[in-house]
């Protein structure tokens, strides 16, 4: 599929309000040490996370099934706005963070070529954070796939590192 062929309200949208300030669900998506706490679905692990959180820096991470498969993904910064946006790239990768085509993993993967995600972290008051996650799939086939699904999870996990980095402050 062509980027040209999708528009906005195709793609992946996950919405989630955590009640935490911006600043920490910022934290909980950026630092590699929270992120291996949630990186991956329900009942997944993640073993290892590399972040160089620049523009132009690029980020690798496992994540591991219960039954100890590890799938690799990583991507690029192209455009951080603190504790506002991240726009960045994502693909499917080996540990050394090359980019693998889905389909050698045996993923039906709809993705659009170079078309980054968007991650947007709004400040809504009330000491509440609304994550907004724009992916680089169509809404269908995340649906399909268990991509929208395997986010929701994610989200659950991340709500988890926010409650622990709102009670730790």
């Amino acid at each position: 599929m062509t980027s040209s062929a999708v528009n906005e309200t195709e793609r992946m949208v996950v919405i989630r309000v955590f009640d935490a300030p911006r600043e920490l669900v910022w934290k909980a998506w950026t630092d590699p040490k929270y992120v291996m706490q949630w990186w991956g679905p329900k009942g997944w692990t993640s073993p290892a996370c590399e972040i160089d959180f620049r523009v132009g820096g690029k980020y690798l991470c496992c994540m591991r099934s219960p039954d100890g498969y590890e799938g690799w993904t990583a991507g690029e910064y192209r455009e951080i706005v603190p504790h506002e946006k991240i726009v960045s790239t994502m693909y499917f990768a080996d540990s050394k963070g090359n980019r693998i085509n889905p389909e050698e993993l045996g993923v039906e993967h709809d993705g659009v070529e170079d078309v980054p995600d968007v991650i947007l972290f709004e400040d809504i008051g009330n000491g509440q954070t609304r994550l907004t996650f724009i992916g680089n799939e169509t809404m269908r086939n995340a649906i399909e796939s268990g991509q929208l699904e395997g986010w929701k999870e994610m989200l659950d996990k991340i709500a988890a590192v926010v409650e622990e980095l709102t009670q730790a402050k």
